[in-house]
């Protein structure tokens, strides 16, 4: 018997996040090997949308063993393929159930900044994020309920609260937050290991409500490339190319990251080094969902926990785009909740957010008390 759950989450995919409309194509992509039921029921809700969809399948063990010894042609060829087929989509679901989310730790690193360069960037940040209607989700795997402290049924339940909420009435709560974010010129961020200064004068803020990830709950935009100045401490671990990074630590100097630190130093700076871009901030978001609290090292959950920010070396996205270009983009998080150590965000020397929570008069729908 199918799980009325997923049927909930396929209906919401296709009909909310991608809203397909008839003859519109869209490729459902899924990396790992677990999702197979969800994908079947999307295949026949996309049907009865009257929209056609096309499936790809990802093997990350395979895809490991080809990156072993990837070559700069190679990804092009791949590219070429693949993003003639992107271009000819209206929407794109991707999807991950991986049973190991580190098995492209050992990649090394000149091999994956070839694949990320050549393959990913013009694929997925060029062709898929600025040319059609996306989303992307993790389905529920032993290895995410390992990650988040639960067991597999209790993960199942958390996973389910927290992708089927109300998004449309997280989204029209987040419309104050937009409107406050573009008329904002001055931000700071203060709190443990944490003095952040910057600007978002002119900058559009998007609000992310569900129709780009599943789970989602952030609003979004970019500081001025330059203007970051100060340090800041993230409290939460976070996975990059199969690697765990933790206690990380910047210190910037007209916008530019001049010195991190980790429980590996020396490759984290190896990301950072990875093009000129890389060591600028392309995006600033502040997270709301009410369901996420604490990190489970899977970024499209963490960077959503609420009471959190995240702040992003690497590429800016199109729409809230300060001029930063680059094959990285990393979203690194920091928890401002009390039990993490707490932290203030000041809008134009305003406090909005004080400890997690909103104070600011015409914020307090983004409680979470008012999401739930």
């Amino acid at each position: 018997m199918t799980d009325p759950r997923l049927e909930t989450l396929a209906h919401n995919l296709v009909h909310y996040a991608t809203e397909l409309k008839e003859g519109e194509k869209v490729l459902i992509n899924m990396n790992g090997d677990q999702a197979e039921p969800l994908v079947a029921i999307l295949i026949k809700k996309v049907y009865e949308a009257g929209a056609v969809p096309f499936v790809n399948q990802i093997n990350p063990r395979l895809l490991r063993g080809m990156l072993m010894q990837a070559s700069a042609e190679q990804m092009d060829v791949m590219a070429e393929s693949d993003r003639l087929l992107m271009s000819r989509m209206d929407a794109f679901i991707g999807i991950g159930s991986t049973r190991n989310s580190s098995e492209t730790s050992d990649v090394p690193g000149d091999k994956m900044n070839i694949y990320m360069e050549n393959y990913v960037t013009p694929v997925h940040m060029e062709e898929r994020i600025n040319n059609t209607r996306w989303v992307v989700l993790r389905y529920p795997t032993d290895s995410m309920a390992q990650s988040s402290g639960r067991s597999r049924e209790g993960f199942e339940d958390f996973y389910f609260q927290v992708c089927n909420l109300d998004y449309a009435r997280m989204s029209r709560a987040m419309d104050k937050l937009v409107n406050l974010m573009e008329s904002t010129d001055k931000v700071r961020i203060t709190g443990p290991g944490t003095d952040l200064r910057f600007s978002i004068k002119g900058m559009n803020a998007i609000k992310c409500d569900g129709k780009v990830n599943i789970p989602d709950g952030e609003v979004y935009t970019a500081p001025l490339k330059e203007s970051v100045e100060g340090t800041l401490a993230y409290n939460c671990p976070a996975v990059y190319q199969g690697v765990t990074y933790e206690n990380i630590s910047f210190q910037f100097e007209k916008g530019k990251i001049i010195s991190a630190a980790s429980n590996d130093t020396a490759r984290i700076n190896k990301v950072l080094d990875t093009d000129e871009g890389a060591r600028y901030i392309g995006e600033f978001a502040i997270g709301v969902n009410p369901y996420i609290l604490d990190p489970m090292k899977n970024t499209l959950f963490d960077e959503k926990i609420m009471g959190s920010f995240h702040f992003t070396p690497g590429n800016a996205y199109e729409n809230a785009d300060n001029g930063n270009k680059s094959s990285v983009h990393w979203d690194l998080v920091c928890i401002q909740t009390e039990p993490y150590g707490g932290g203030n965000i000041y809008f134009d020397d305003v406090l909005i957010r004080e400890n997690g929570i909103f104070v600011a008069p015409d914020l307090l729908d983004l409680n979470p008390e008012n999401l739930k």
